[in-house]
């Protein structure tokens, strides 16, 4: 299988009045050719800012990539110059941000904003660029795109900003996809299809995903694996009906518990007690001990380390030595 990411001991900080933040601390990762990755946590754990710095746009000078390799198609991004980032970004990666109605230019049609990608990047003139615009659009489920491609954002539904975004993503045929969070704010209905829609343009273009998500649901229906991120670590990673089938880490299982199942009658949810440490006052040990009930002495001295067991990934001391962990 042809590997087109691999992330290597990632690390992006923030450096600010109140300390250092380590948002991302240590991440590594592989995604191949026509397979989606989804990278799932609560808010603050590193999910986004894992996608930013895939993609360079962490912002400069408070957040800084301090370490780590980014491989693409085998070259290093963070060797790579601002000007040929600009001419990779785009085209042979492509992101869909969270929120299309703030991603898009209100001033602009959404044709002119599709044209604007096909001509920086593929040289064409406005006439082709429109004619390939309209072809995106219909590809993304667009009804009457000969229309549409002449109309405004606020002309268009939630859905269809959605589709808009994941045309212009795909215009230049990206060997990378980035989604973060394609789907907050959408109703359930227009969620499935857009779901949907990703699934079928996988398939068809081959392009690599990477999912970026808090809603398990979501990763469920369209990754291949799963990579569990907690204070920016990961904590789990492994194929996706591996780890819904066998959660290892307690915060994975945590998470899971969390989710009502329709088929069991139930007087309440379980929670996942306490709150997400002070990104400025990180734990000794395991960042996640403060909430764990498996807490041992070792978790609260040292960091355990990722322990493998064919292919499936935990970072705890329930599956691994404790004198494989980090001090501090």
């Amino acid at each position: 299988m042809e590997q087109v990411l691999e992330v290597k001991g990632l690390k992006t900080y923030f450096y600010t009045e109140d300390g250092v933040a380590k948002s991302v601390d240590g991440v590594d990762f592989t995604l191949s050719k026509g397979k989606t990755l989804g990278i799932v946590g609560e808010s603050g754990c590193g999910k986004s800012v894992t996608s930013l710095s895939v993609m360079r746009l962490v912002s400069e000078p408070a957040g800084k990539i301090v370490d780590g390799e980014i491989l693409f198609n085998g070259d290093n991004l963070l060797a790579k110059t601002e000007k040929e980032m600009r001419d990779i970004r785009g085209n042979r990666i492509s992101m869909i941000f969270q929120e299309p109605m703030t991603s898009l230019n209100p001033v602009f049609t959404v044709g002119n904003q599709i044209n604007e990608v096909l001509k920086l990047h593929q040289g064409m003139t406005t006439k082709e660029a429109t004619l390939k615009s309209i072809e995106m659009l219909k590809l993304v489920g667009i009804p009457l795109p000969e229309k549409r491609v002449h109309e405004y954002p606020h002309q268009l539904s939630g859905g269809m900003r959605q589709r808009v975004m994941i045309a212009m993503a795909l215009a230049c045929n990206p060997a990378l996809l980035i989604a973060d969070e394609p789907t907050t704010a959408l109703d359930v209905t227009i969620q499935a299809q857009i779901l949907e829609l990703m699934k079928d343009l996988k398939e068809r273009l081959g392009t690599a995903i990477m999912l970026v998500t808090h809603d398990l649901g979501v990763v469920a229906e369209v990754a291949d694996e799963v990579m569990v991120m907690y204070a920016g670590r990961v904590v789990e990673h492994g194929a996706v009906r591996e780890i819904f089938a066998k959660p290892m880490h307690p915060y994975t299982q945590g998470l899971l518990k969390s989710i009502p199942d329709i088929s069991e009658e139930v007087e309440f949810l379980e929670t996942i007690e306490g709150l997400v440490p002070n990104i400025y006052e990180m734990p000794a040990g395991c960042s996640f001990a403060p909430r764990c009930k498996h807490a041992m002495d070792a978790c609260r001295e040292r960091q355990p380390a990722l322990t493998y067991d064919g292919g499936h990934k935990v970072r705890c001391f329930l599956y691994g030595d404790a004198s494989e962990g980090e001090v501090g």
